[in-house]
């Protein structure tokens, strides 16, 4: 089962390479109201998403009122009541507690099946996959990939995961989200979705992610400038360390004195 490819310009080889992603876990949701349920909460189209074992996955925020991402998704539609969300094990429990309270009447079950389903990281040329799949089938074929190269690559996709240290800070565009297919503003309503609308159309982002590298380390969630912070790190094979942050525009110069930055591998939106 593959996702949206998250493209970088930096691979290891040209060769398919597989890792196994412990740091992420699944929820599954089942029920014959699972897609809309999905859909109503999710900045991602669900109903419109294609549905099979083998179709693309996309991406999906989760926000609160004020429009600030709780959680971010791999969306894996394998039917229309039989959907598999990946995020991070760390946000899982809290975020499906959360979730939970939204379901009222709705005929959808939610439950932690992060011990049902392996996922793995699938590195094919200059394009990163995500794949999911039951416990007992056996792994994607290709050569063993360090987890932590991984990693490193994630954060040269320039597409975030929202962990624990950064939950609650972010609209989906200051991390770039409407430019890699994670928001659509055609869908209803969600939570946040005036706020997030707001921030395309009035022009009131102020805020960009974008790559760059550093000689130390960078913890997520630390500010590097008052208005710089760190979304996502991962340590280069070939020294120091590579992060996403996220930055106020009328601060970009100011960063790009202390720090190299490294081209997204996508146009923004804005930029087109």
């Amino acid at each position: 089962m593959i996702i949206h490819p998250m493209t970088t310009s930096t691979t290891p080889s040209i060769t398919t390479s597989v890792t196994t992603l412990n740091h992420l876990g699944v929820i599954h949701a089942r029920g014959e109201d699972a897609a809309q349920f999905l859909h109503n909460q999710f900045t991602q189209d669900v109903l419109l998403m294609p549905a099979g074992h083998n179709t693309p996955s996309r991406l999906a925020a989760w926000c609160s009122p004020k429009g600030r991402m709780l959680a971010s998704f791999t969306v894996f539609k394998r039917a229309k009541d039989d959907i598999l969300l990946v995020c991070s094990r760390d946000l899982l429990a809290p975020t499906l507690q959360r979730l939970k309270m939204f379901v009222l009447r709705a005929k959808v079950q939610l439950s932690d099946a992060t011990a049902d389903f392996t996922v793995y990281g699938i590195v094919n040329g200059a394009a990163l996959e995500l794949a999911v799949q039951p416990v007992a089938d056996a792994p994607p074929a290709g050569t063993p990939l360090p987890e932590g190269q991984w990693e490193w690559l994630s954060v040269r996709s320039g597409i975030a995961t929202i962990t624990a240290p950064i939950v609650d800070k972010y609209v989906p565009q200051m991390l770039n989200y409407e430019s890699i297919g994670g928001v659509n503003f055609k869908k209803g309503c969600y939570p946040g979705q005036e706020v997030v609308a707001r921030s395309q159309f009035r022009g009131t982002l102020k805020r960009r992610a974008f790559i760059i590298h550093s000689d130390t380390p960078l913890a997520v969630g630390s500010e590097i400038l008052d208005s710089a912070s760190v979304v996502q790190s991962a340590a280069n094979p070939e020294g120091g360390f590579d992060a996403i942050v996220c930055v106020q525009l009328a601060d970009l110069e100011a960063l790009q004195q202390q720090f190299t930055f490294i081209p997204l591998p996508y146009t923004l939106v804005a930029d087109v």
